[in-house]
């Protein structure tokens, strides 16, 4: 798995516990596999389909520096699913992990539209 994203836990972050929010935590997932899927599938229309169960191990506190793992596990013909594990920066700790992140890739009419990819590219094979 690649880790792409660094986070600070700060306090606006946190829950009741003083933990970092799942709901936070899951914003921070939500946005990295949407820009891991508009920059593979070229399209920046591009939108959450489906997360599967998300399974916390462990927490984060403030101060923390969280980061965000994602990896392609298939490629559809509209859609790209993906899988993620946040961990603890300094402690190599997993905080949580999701199997499943269905990413569609939608033409201008708000339709899925087929991407044609099958495999993962780099920016730098692109150039």
């Amino acid at each position: 798995m690649r880790f792409h994203t660094r986070k600070w836990v700060k306090p606006e972050d946190l829950n009741a516990n003083g933990t970092l929010f799942g709901g936070k935590l899951l914003e921070w997932i939500d946005e990295e596999a949407a820009i891991y899927a508009i920059i593979q599938l070229e399209n920046q229309r591009v939108v959450t389909k489906y997360i599967s169960e998300i399974d916390f191990k462990s927490s984060a506190r403030q101060g923390d520096i969280v980061e965000i793992g994602i990896e392609v596990v298939k490629f559809g013909k509209a859609s790209l699913i993906l899988s993620s594990e946040v961990r603890n920066k300094m402690t190599r700790e997993t905080i949580i992990t999701i199997s499943n992140i269905v990413m569609v890739n939608i033409g201008p009419n708000g339709k899925p539209l087929p991407h044609g990819k099958t495999e993962i590219e780099y920016v730098a094979d692109r150039l």
